[in-house]
């Protein structure tokens, strides 16, 4: 695993946009509700991850785990020298090559990562530093087949449908920073606000809910993912002060993005 890491990290140091991004911690991280938009696989190069409001769902060194676009799962990441994983998050459309029906109750599967599986992402780290992003999908696709071909049939039906939510989190993401009103979504989309209200209803959601997980949620990755100051990011996330954007994040995550940041840092 080490070998893989290396890799990662040097991809990680051409500061490019890629088609993975990687989590790393040198202290525990408890973060709740972290939010699952699209079916995303995590790979644990080094520590253990626990999911679930139990941690009933154990992750060790070596394995992985992919899980379905379910709204958020409370995480745990415990390092033992540190915590390092990979995450690829996938497309609805990576899946349409299964005729598997997709299957909303099937909410992840595990697995080992054993020497394929570990080969080809090695392969995947590697040509990413230079590929061009049209092509990012047929390797995302290329490791769906792989993980099917090597007993992992659950793949095929791990997918759920994407709702309205998952079409308007990708549409506030198009432009993380900015303001979003029921009015201006509805006017994306070309229904009538009431509508839109009624179909989020349905699905357990609300504009203001939605609007907030999707920007503490890009909040999120960039806390974990990158140095930038607290601040900065909370201009990125669309919000004017930091105090605000800190507040938001810790009643959402049950962290405060300082604290989260310091568990990437040494002592």
């Amino acid at each position: 695993m080490q070998e893989l890491i290396s890799r990662v990290k040097a991809a990680l140091r051409e500061g490019r946009q890629l088609p993975f991004s990687a989590y790393m911690s040198l202290k525990e991280q408890r973060i709740a509700n972290a939010p699952i938009v699209k079916p995303l696989l995590i790979l644990v190069l080094a520590g253990v991850k626990q999911l679930g409001k139990e941690d009933e769902i154990v992750c060790p060194t070596g394995s992985f785990l992919f899980l379905s676009n379910t709204p958020t799962i409370d995480m745990r990441n415990i390092p033992g020298d540190e915590y390092f994983a990979v995450l690829i998050e996938f497309e609805f459309s990576d899946f349409d090559q299964f005729k598997s029906p997709r299957n909303n109750d099937n909410s992840h599967f595990q697995g080992t990562i054993d020497d394929a599986l570990a080969k080809t992402l090695k392969q995947f780290v590697e040509w990413s530093v230079f590929a061009p992003r049209e092509l990012w999908r047929f390797r995302r696709q290329e490791l769906l087949q792989l993980l099917y071909l090597s007993g992992h049939e659950a793949v095929s039906s791990i997918a759920g449908h994407p709702s309205l939510s998952h079409r308007l989190h990708e549409i506030i993401s198009e432009q993380i920073a900015d303001d979003w009103s029921v009015e201006r979504l509805a006017q994306r989309l070309a229904i009538s606000e009431s509508t839109l209200r009624r179909k989020l209803k349905a699905e357990g959601a609300s504009i203001k809910s939605l609007v907030d997980r999707t920007k503490l949620g890009h909040g999120l990755a960039l806390v974990q993912t990158t140095l930038e100051p607290i601040g900065r990011i909370a201009e990125q996330c669309g919000y004017q002060s930091q105090s605000r954007f800190t507040d938001k994040f810790k009643q959402l995550f049950g962290i405060t993005p300082s604290e989260l940041r310091k568990t990437r840092m040494p002592d």
